[in-house]
């Protein structure tokens, strides 16, 4: 009985790597040992060239183009009488004007977080009764023009003359003269504090929601208190999405405090209102003064943003964004780098 054939098995050992490596005709071996043939460039020593953008560049030359010729003409135009903008700048009347501005925007940002805090947690909380009370704050605040609640309540006296304290529908322990009570700046607060804070509750709201749900339920899992649970856990995380949209609502707010001076209130819009009044050849360089003012205060609310962006950052993001000076230093480093490139060749 003859056996089948199988498939031939070899028994040589397998060549090691540098066996197989030296492998193949004279000719491949000798142009591995000495590289490339002579006169062929070698791949890594070409130079990389960077990819062309013209398109970038025409639009940045417009772009120069026009910045160019807005500065030549605020500069150039007597219209803008920058030597009375300097004249008026620093006086102390608009220094006072701008130390009410201040104020009122300090005790109205404060007053108003914490009213929407509480309209916020009262529109998630499970009574249906604060719920109601909450959403219909909102909406109402929300619905009303500013103007129309300032002036609401600067003639508040007219509909209620004394305010009282005592019992709900019974009798009153103490009365007060609400005219009294009510001063401008007193009128002016409570008017940007209740606006503010139908702004605000909305804003807290929808950064508490943004927490993730785990969080709720790993609090709730260890039997931590609800209000360590919303201190100490869900209200930093929310942080993070509040920051951003509370400061629009915060510059928001140092505008809108130009509106107090229909209440009898001067402020930095008002003192320039008055000056003006005065001055009506000065219009114009008070009305540049204001706006420059306006302009530091949002940008210095825009630096402390950005700071407290940075610190509640921490923990979500793999590397903190670096620092205005850092970025200077950076573009600066590669504009050298750069230079010293194109200069090479």
């Amino acid at each position: 009985m003859s056996e089948l054939p199988g498939p031939a098995v070899s028994l040589d050992p397998v060549p090691p790597a540098d066996a197989r490596r030296a492998t193949g005709t004279p000719a491949d071996l000798r142009s591995r040992e000495t590289g490339p043939p002579t006169g062929a460039k070698d791949p890594a020593a070409e130079r990389v060239l960077p990819l062309r953008r013209p398109g970038r560049w025409i639009a940045t030359a417009v772009v120069l183009v026009l910045v160019a010729q807005v500065v030549h003409g605020l500069v150039t135009n007597s219209f803008y009488q920058w030597d009375r903008f300097g004249y008026w700048f620093l006086r102390p009347a608009i220094l006072d004007g701008l130390a009410v501005t201040l104020e009122v925007a300090a005790y109205s940002a404060v007053l108003g977080l914490l009213g929407g805090i509480l309209l916020a947690l009262a529109r998630l909380s499970g009574s249906p009764v604060l719920r109601a009370v909450s959403w219909t704050y909102t909406w109402l605040f929300r619905s009303v023009p500013l103007i129309v609640v300032l002036l609401f309540l600067y003639n508040f006296s007219a509909l209620y003359p004394r305010l009282s304290l005592g019992i709900p529908f019974g009798p009153a322990f103490a009365s007060f003269d609400e005219s009294k009570l009510a001063t401008d700046m007193v009128v002016a607060v409570i008017g940007l504090s209740l606006n503010e804070a139908a702004y605000a509750a909305e804003v807290v709201r929808g950064g508490i929601l943004s927490v993730d749900q785990g969080q709720h339920e790993a609090a709730a899992a260890l039997g931590l208190p609800k209000g360590y649970q919303f201190t100490r856990i869900v209200f930093p995380q929310a942080l993070r999405s509040i920051t951003p949209n509370y400061v629009n609502q915060l510059i928001g707010l140092i505008k809108a405090t130009s509106l107090v001076f229909y209440v009898s209130l001067l402020d930095l819009f008002g003192s320039a209102q008055t000056m003006g009044s005065t001055y009506p050849g000065d219009i114009v360089p008070l009305l540049l003064v204001v706006t420059v003012w306006y302009l530091i205060l949002t940008s210095v609310v825009s630096v402390i943003q950005f700071y407290v962006e940075r610190h509640y950052a921490r923990g979500a993001t793999r590397t903190l964004p670096p620092t205005p000076l850092r970025k200077l230093r950076t573009g600066l480093a590669v504009l050298r780098a750069r230079i010293r490139r194109e200069a090479a060749v």
